[in-house]
């Protein structure tokens, strides 16, 4: 059985196939990459790297010849680039019979106000569409996505944020990715739909985390959105990405990530990584 995995070069797909590896044979595994010289290190282990470019639909198809389960990874940039790029890997997964599809989509997907559901949504549209087997790993919120603020309260900063008692599954990239690689070489995944989610936290529960690992009282410091992104624009943060961090801010304000579900530790067979262990990896300091 050969599986297959896009990005595996990127944060969430080197875990994954690092994983894989584990449990699969690397003559077993492929791996499909915009650039096969940044793969090398997989190859070496005997892994078989392919030239795979969502922009470049005729290289998918070599890339996936032979698969039989492909993980897709989300790809980056805006969301009409996105939806463009995954429809051509699901086409192209169609032509090389691809027999099972694990797709990396988001919390409540076809129903959220998150700014990046849309392209969820319609991915795993085409997927449902296109006749082949699939799962959805929905994930909810990687811790790491928060290393900007965590680094700014390490530093002296308060917790700033305008989600007011909004939730969020935080979990760690590692935590999503070892569930990724478990329904990838497990049996009985498929069309199912898993909302990956952490015990939903709040912004204040999350910087107390953070204060105890530092060893210090961490302030929150809530604010409205026009006054979020007016510090984010002072901290940096290019005009373009502003509408894009104020939108998390207000998803998450609304509830978009206060997702309970049991689904996560199901997949892994072990309790989720706690936080303050995140926060301390993430910090290089210990726990």
């Amino acid at each position: 059985m050969k599986i297959a995995l896009t990005g595996a070069t990127g944060h969430f797909g080197s875990i994954v196939a690092e994983t894989l590896l584990k449990s699969v044979a690397a003559g077993n595994l492929v791996v499909s990459v915009r650039n096969p010289e940044k793969a090398e290190h997989l190859r070496a282990l005997g892994v078989d790297v392919r030239h795979g470019d969502f922009d470049q639909p005729e290289t998918l198809d070599k890339a996936f010849a032979g698969v039989d389960r492909l993980l897709i990874v989300s790809a980056d940039g805006d969301n009409d680039t996105r939806i463009r790029q995954h429809k051509a890997a699901v086409d192209a997964a169609v032509r090389a019979g691809v027999g099972f599809i694990v797709y990396t989509s988001v919390g409540h997907a076809d129903s959220s106000t998150l700014f990046l559901a849309p392209v969820h949504k319609a991915t795993e549209q085409f997927i449902r569409e296109s006749g082949i087997a699939y799962s959805f790993l929905r994930n909810n919120w990687y811790l790491e996505n928060e290393i900007g603020t965590i680094q700014a309260v390490q530093a002296g900063a308060p917790w700033l944020t305008s989600a007011g008692e909004g939730k969020v599954g935080w979990a760690t990239r590692r935590d999503y990715a070892e569930a990724a690689a478990a329904v990838l070489a497990g049996e009985g995944h498929a069309n199912t739909v898993y909302e990956l989610s952490g015990q939903p936290a709040t912004q204040a529960e999350l910087a107390a985390v953070v204060g105890g690992v530092l060893g210090k009282e961490v302030q929150v410091q809530q604010v409205d959105d026009a006054t979020y992104a007016d510090i984010m624009a002072k901290a940096g943060v290019p005009e373009g990405a502003l509408p894009i961090v104020v939108g998390i801010q207000r998803a998450i304000r609304e509830g978009a990530l206060d997702i309970a579900s049991s689904d996560f530790v199901k997949l892994l067979e072990r309790p989720l990584t706690p936080l303050n262990v995140g926060v301390s990896d993430l910090l290089g300091v210990k726990a």
